[in-house]
Parts: C-alpha cells; sequence; structure tokens
C-alpha cells in the first residue's frame, strides 16, 4: 500500500533545492557597470549573469515541481493509512457497544458436558 522510496525521493528533492539555491545565491548580485569598459562590455556581462541566474531559477522551479508532486502522493498514502485507520476503529466500536455480537466459539471447541448419575430410589 505504500511507497517505500517516497521518503528517500523527498529527501534527494528537498537536497537538490537546497544545492540549487546555494548556487543561485553563489551568483551573488548583477555585476554594476565598470566606468572603464565600453558599454557594449557591461551589457555582454550582464547578459552573462542575467543567463545564469535565469538557468538557476529554472532548475530551481523545476525542482519545487518535482518536491510538490512527490509531497501529494506521500499526503495521498496518508490519507489512505487515515482512511484505514478510521474502518478499523468503527468496526472495533461496534465490536465494543454490541457485545452480544461478539464471535461464538465453535461447537468442536466446546467440552461436552458429563451428566450426572440420577441417584437410584429403593
Amino acid at each position: 500500500m505504500t511507497n517505500v522510496g517516497v521518503g528517500e525521493i523527498i529527501y534527494d528533492l528537498r537536497k537538490k533545492i537546497q544545492q540549487i539555491q546555494f548556487d543561485l545565491d553563489q551568483l551573488g548580485e548583477p555585476t554594476k557597470n565598470i566606468p572603464e569598459m565600453i558599454e557594449s562590455a557591461n551589457l555582454l556581462r550582464s547578459n552573462e549573469y542575467l543567463l545564469k541566474s535565469d538557468e538557476k531559477k529554472t532548475e530551481l522551479i523545476g525542482a519545487y515541481g518535482q518536491y510538490s508532486k512527490e509531497l501529494e502522493k506521500l499526503l495521498s498514502i496518508v490519507f489512505d493509512i487515515q482512511k484505514d485507520l478510521k474502518e478499523i476503529l468503527k468496526e472495533q466500536s461496534t465490536l465494543i457497544s454490541n457485545p452480544s455480537k461478539k464471535p461464538k466459539p465453535s461447537k468442536k471447541l466446546l467440552k461436552p458436558k458429563k451428566k450426572l448419575a440420577k441417584p437410584k430410589k429403593k
């Protein structure tokens, strides 16, 4: 009923998200224009930063998408377990509230009663 690897998948995806966020943080802020460089060189540097940043952000969105799908799977498994437990509790509570409906032991398990001999009249 449960998927054994779901927890591992979620853990791996969380680690992937953390790594992408770290990589994105390492990019830092966009570089400011350097007055000594010509305008086209500054634009190229800015464009390079934006490309790297957008790539990491796209990776991050994809990882969060996978992460949320796995969490939804895990949540549906939890709800299935909860539903099963409720059914078990209902069955147990009906057995407790209706003691007359307890299962009767089979006839094979019952010992035959010994008949007492009647005293003889004189």
